[in-house]
């Protein structure tokens, strides 16, 4: 039996961002992201080459680049599952947020946070089992899936981890905070548009890894053609680690899906949530760091109604 048509979308998000209004903000972030270094150069140098041939073979195993991305990359997975279910066990979660010291830390942090905004500046919680209960299952989900993708970076990191893991984690925030906002008004899934807009760049987190291990110091990565790539790349690892860690179809296609630069692409109802969240978080981005006007041509022309309320949201956020 063929499978029922997807409801079309209500009027309100007719239309998104077209082919040169991403690609004008798309050349820029690119831009800012590696400090305009090599932005005048199109071709790939002998480095970039390399880098490029090593996230190659990073894309076809979603299984190691997910090893590269988190110390435990099992368990976050497991508690994602577990809050999928309505009925979900609070002294279940706690235990498994209890074997890792960073979701201790940011659970009760955020817990308490939530406790003094409710007037409250006496009490203080100190198990996660009382935090869970303050957090419930929407904030836990959207805190653990922050936690599981955000950048770890030390002392020993290198140069390209250092300079551009902070910045793809500001603009992969607020593109899931976008994506979580636009979501209704696409019929889908708050949480899992969140976590689409999160995953997307975490192929691309993992490839820092490997440009500090090929190109050193030596700070020649950066032309037009080898950011194309590497964007492209970045994405088939992002996709490849959410198969691995068995995260819905929908958000893999999605992600997927934003590889393509080609001109009236068909994208899925998730897909997008994504384009457009993605779209809203990397104006917002450069706009604060004045690398770009937001009254710059025509970048909100074109955009569905809902967009320019979360954008004003997203301003209101930061």
């Amino acid at each position: 039996m063929p499978a029922a048509a997807a409801a079309p979308l209500p009027p309100a998000v007719d239309g998104g961002p077209d082919f040169e209004q991403r690609d004008f903000v798309n050349t820029a972030f690119n831009n800012w992201l590696f400090v305009q270094s090599q932005a005048d150069r199109l071709d790939l140098n002998e480095t970039e080459t390399k880098v490029l041939q090593a996230l190659g073979a990073a894309a076809q195993s979603g299984r190691s680049a997910a090893d590269m991305l988190r110390r435990m990359p099992g368990l976050i997975p497991q508690l994602l599952q577990s809050l999928r279910s309505e009925n979900f066990a609070g002294a279940e979660i706690a235990r498994k947020i209890s074997s890792d010291l960073v979701l201790v830390s940011a659970v009760i942090r955020l817990a308490n946070s939530a406790i003094r905004q409710s007037g409250d500046m006496t009490s203080q919680i100190g198990s996660v089992e009382h935090a869970v209960i303050v957090i419930g299952q929407e904030g836990l989900r959207q805190l653990i899936t922050t936690v599981a993708f955000r950048p770890i970076i030390d002392l020993n990191s290198g140069y390209y981890t250092k300079s551009l893991a902070p910045r793809i984690w500001d603009q992969s925030e607020r593109s899931a905070l976008a994506c979580r906002m636009l979501a209704p008004e696409f019929n889908a899934d708050p949480f899992e548009a969140f976590l689409t807009g999160l995953v997307q760049n975490a192929g691309l987190q993992t490839a820092l890894r490997l440009m500090d291990q090929v190109a050193g110091d030596k700070r020649s990565l950066g032309s037009t053609m080898f950011c194309t790539r590497l964007m492209s790349l970045g994405r088939d690892i992002s996709a490849g680690i959410a198969e691995e860690w068995r995260f819905p179809p929908t958000l893999v296609q999605a992600i997927r899906e934003q590889g393509s630069m080609k001109r009236d692409v068909h994208l899925s109802r998730m897909g997008r949530v994504l384009a457009l969240g993605d779209y809203l978080g990397k104006i917002k981005l450069l706009a604060e760091y004045g690398a770009i006007s937001e009254g710059k041509g025509n970048l909100f022309d074109r955009l569905p109604l809902g967009a320019m309320p979360c954008y004003a949201a997203l301003n209101a956020i930061s």
